[in-house]
């Protein structure tokens, strides 16, 4: 055998080497890239307005003696749940007692005085002045009783309205006077959140819109509520008005005085939202690369018009459509006209870390 033929004989087999060391890496190469994407869709949306407020109670009242008397009954104990007419406090009222009971013995005599004479006056043997005076002092004595039954309420303290006592201050026999405190009481189950915002956005509050609002107390909780009223006057110096809004409070966990993070949903409506992952921002311009389903999801780039966001999602305002499907995760690895291979469609139940889990493994059974 001449050299060359020799020569000849052993080339091809460094080159077929070469080929099967290169093949598979030039075909994973034209494996189309994964990407996870997600949907536009129509989410409620609203501009949202942050403010800190404070806590009132819906009803709150201090109970208070009116008269000087000893404290004769407590019937509640602090921290109390309590109905609307409860007996709370009863101060001794037997002086006020005994004037009542007198007082009703001299209304049955002249009632009995009126009978007699209105008898004696129908067979004309008493004259009928007599009569009218006898009726008047009845009525005269009948107003006492009232002033009487009115003035023994004065040594019985009920709650006004359904609620919870706070702490006893007073123990049975103390010498109470007019303008003591007794005891306070807070009607709890709804509660009044009063906050200011900027004159500037006045013209876009209104009774009824839904805000929510957190408490470092109760990290994990957030309350609903709305606006209820709106202040009539903006305050001169600081350009803000004050804002009431109603929480319900149905677990009693939220107390009077609390400061609470308030934030108001202005401008309610229906946005087409899509992931804030989504955006490729050039310059002042956003765009989207967005999934052709009908074409093995090959890759489009569009630009589009954006409005507000919020944690992890971007309004949408022009240039995408309802259901558009656009890359969430992988935009840095596609192009404008390149195919892709789609590994999962991002909703509320899954996330990027889930769906690029379920890839390796479903790459890895693949071999």
């Amino acid at each position: 055998m001449t050299p060359t033929s020799a020569l000849l004989s052993t080339r091809p087999w460094p080159l077929l080497l070469l080929l099967t060391l290169l093949l598979p890496g030039l075909v994973q190469a034209q494996q189309p890239t994964a990407v996870i994407a997600a949907r536009a869709t129509l989410s409620s949306w609203s501009d949202p307005l942050e403010s800190l407020g404070t806590l009132r109670a819906d009803e709150s009242v201090t109970l208070s003696a009116t008269v000087t008397d000893i404290v004769r009954e407590l019937n509640f104990r602090d921290g109390d749940t309590v109905e609307a007419g409860r007996l709370l406090v009863r101060l001794a009222d037997d002086e006020a007692q005994a004037d009542l009971r007198a007082a009703q013995a001299l209304r049955d005599e002249r009632r009995n005085a009126v009978n007699r004479l209105a008898q004696l006056q129908s067979r004309n043997l008493a004259p009928r002045a007599d009569v009218e005076d006898a009726r008047a002092q009845l009525r005269q004595v009948e107003a006492e009783i009232q002033a009487l039954e009115a003035r023994l309420a004065d040594y019985r303290i009920q709650a006004p309205f359904d609620g919870r006592v706070g702490f006893r201050n007073v123990s049975l026999g103390t010498l109470v006077t007019p303008g003591t405190e007794l005891v306070t009481l807070d009607k709890l189950d709804v509660m009044k959140l009063d906050f200011t915002l900027p004159e500037v956005v006045l013209g876009q509050l209104a009774e009824g819109l839904s805000l929510t609002a957190t408490s470092p107390a109760f990290p994990n909780a957030v309350f609903a509520g709305e606006i209820a009223s709106i202040g009539s006057r903006v305050d001169p110096v600081s350009r803000s008005v004050t804002v009431r809004a109603e929480l319900d409070n149905p677990e009693l966990r939220l107390r009077p005085g609390m400061l609470m993070n308030v934030v108001v949903q202005r401008a309610p409506r229906n946005a087409l939202v899509i992931p804030e992952s989504a955006l490729i921002p050039q310059g002042q311009r956003q765009y989207v690369l967005v999934l052709d389903e009908d074409d093995d999801y090959r890759v489009a780039r569009r630009e589009i018009g954006i409005g507000a966001r919020r944690a992890g999602e971007v309004e949408v305002l022009e240039g995408l459509a309802e259901h558009d499907l656009v890359v969430a995760h992988g935009t840095e690895r596609v192009r404008d006209g390149q195919t892709t291979r789609l590994l999962g469609i991002l909703d509320d139940d899954t996330s990027i870390p889930e769906l690029l889990r379920r890839g390796r493994d479903q790459a890895e059974a693949n071999g």
